[in-house]
């Protein structure tokens, strides 16, 4: 999955099939919070959502930010996911 980040947009994207799939967020003091993460039906259910939750945790581990999920798939990703674990905001 190719996963684009557009910082001047406060978000990662995937084009796939002529469809933009996106997870958006805001930076506010050292952490990103990921406030939406949407994905057209028509190419749902293939991981790109999970996909763009990693690019933006992946990110802010690099950047040594924190992440706090404000949306419910990306808060429900990292339950699923503990080894990130250590860059989630408290």
């Amino acid at each position: 999955m190719d996963v684009q980040h557009e910082p001047e947009n406060e978000r990662f994207i995937a084009k796939v099939d002529g469809y933009i799939a996106e997870m958006s967020y805001r930076r506010e003091d050292g952490v990103l919070a990921i406030t939406h993460t949407g994905v057209p039906s028509e190419i749902g259910g293939r991981g790109i959502a999970g996909d763009l939750v990693r690019a933006g945790f992946d990110y802010a581990r690099a950047h040594g930010l924190r992440v706090r999920p404000l949306c419910s798939y990306a808060a429900a990703w990292a339950q699923r996911h503990p080894d990130y674990a250590d860059v989630l905001a408290s």
